[in-house]
């Protein structure tokens, strides 16, 4: 390379570097993605790219899809640890991470703590076709995304190859094997398939977490999924064993969302400190707010038979813990590792099996449980050109088809 070539591309580096913010500015930023963000984790991260990356540019594409990669290879709620990352970067520090975090589950946790003390649920049927359009939401956002980032991620047969393959793998392997399993394999096919010129890091994803820090929240990760089991076993502390509980099911699930329930049934239903059919009811509603579903740990903790609950059980957020601390840690390697060419190679690869993983999200659970009739796909297929072709605000898209699945409900078919 030139001297000339080098110094266009460190001036190309320095005008795509975004400047940083504040943790109040990310506040705001997350306050609106956590009352508007409607239909689960996959749908939270078209959300955050059309908000951050598309509206904002706090990062770019590639980077987006880099930050992506990573928290799927975590446990934990992927969306939260994206945002939680976002606000890090953004906020140039913890307290820009921790203002993206309170400010994206606070909304969901005070819903979802109300309803804990007493909210009625949403039994009549305008209320049920109102909680229906919010679903369908999130087809209109997830395919957007997916449109987006497959023009950019997937921009040659090779790439579009991945995302097929990963796609099977998702469809056929099922679960957070499946997942995983198709980030792996994306990454191999990425080392093989796409090889090429090493780009330029811009250096926004130079995070403003030191490698002795990140050691330090590995550790600590480690030290918490060991110690409260062995302390709640020698005290019989309920808020320990609440606290253990709550941890091991942040630490132990990959992909989040729905997936961490069955977890959290075994772990409050079993030992008979949540009823059934009250956990049942809370997990109705969580399926309708907006925000990470992981707050409906918040409900389970309110409404807990033994003591602490209330506000106190409530309060105990030890399930988003332990992902925060794993991505806090892992950070600062991964920033390091993508800067190798074969690891740029293999992220191209894995960002094009998170387009495919995303594809297969899509049908299912996205549009098996939304899009149940013709006037479903039309409300869908409404948003999603909204979105696409005017442009809309997610927020107008979230207003439009809730009010137009109450409509439709109160119409007889």
């Amino acid at each position: 390379m030139s001297q000339n070539e080098a110094a266009e591309v460190s001036e190309a580096a320095s005008e795509a570097k975004p400047t940083t913010g504040s943790p109040s500015e990310v506040f705001g930023v997350f306050l609106k993605l956590g009352l508007t963000s409607f239909g689960g984790p996959i749908a939270h991260l078209g959300y955050f790219r059309d908000e951050l990356v598309v509206r904002r540019k706090w990062i770019d594409e590639a980077g987006y899809a880099d930050v992506v990669a990573l928290c799927q290879f975590l446990p934990g709620p992927a969306s939260s640890q994206v945002g939680f990352s976002l606000g890090l970067l953004r906020g140039n520090g913890i307290l820009g991470g921790l203002a993206a975090w309170f400010a994206f589950t606070m909304p969901s946790a005070v819903i979802l703590f109300a309803f804990a003390l007493g909210t009625s649920g949403f039994v009549e049927p305008i209320a049920e076709g109102f909680l229906h359009g919010l679903k369908l939401v999130a087809v209109a956002v997830v395919a957007q995304a997916i449109w987006g980032m497959a023009k950019n991620l997937t921009p040659d047969k090779e790439r579009a190859g991945i995302a097929i393959a990963a796609t099977f793998v998702v469809v056929f392997i099922g679960g957070s094997f499946g997942q995983i399993g198709a980030i792996v394999l994306g990454a191999v096919a990425g080392l093989g398939l796409c090889r090429g010129e090493v780009r330029a890091l811009s250096g926004h994803l130079s995070f403003p977490v030191s490698r002795r820090g990140g050691a330090i929240a590995l550790i600590i990760f480690a030290a918490l999924f060991v110690l409260p089991p062995l302390l709640a076993n020698a005290t019989g502390h309920q808020a320990v064993a609440l606290f253990n509980a709550l941890y091991r099911s942040g630490a132990l699930v990959f992909g989040g969302g729905h997936v961490v329930l069955p977890l959290l049934q075994t772990q409050v239903v079993t030992p008979g400190w949540v009823a059934d059919e009250t956990f049942l009811a809370g997990y109705g509603l969580a399926q309708a707010v907006p925000g990470p579903l992981f707050t409906f740990a918040a409900y389970l903790g309110a409404v807990m038979a033994p003591a602490p609950n209330g506000l106190v059980g409530a309060g105990i957020s030890a399930i988003f813990l332990p992902g925060l601390l794993l991505v806090y840690g892992m950070l600062p390697f991964w920033d390091a590792l993508r800067q190798r060419s074969t690891a740029q190679a293999a992220m191209r690869g894995t960002n094009a099996a998170v387009v495919g993983i995303l594809g297969a999200a899509l049908y299912s659970p996205v549009w098996t449980s939304a899009v149940l009739s013709p006037r479903d796909f039309a409300l869908a297929l409404t948003g999603f050109l909204l979105l696409i072709v005017w442009k809309a605000p997610p927020w107008i898209i979230v207003l439009l088809l809730a009010a137009g699945g109450a409509l439709l409900q109160s119409v007889p078919s």
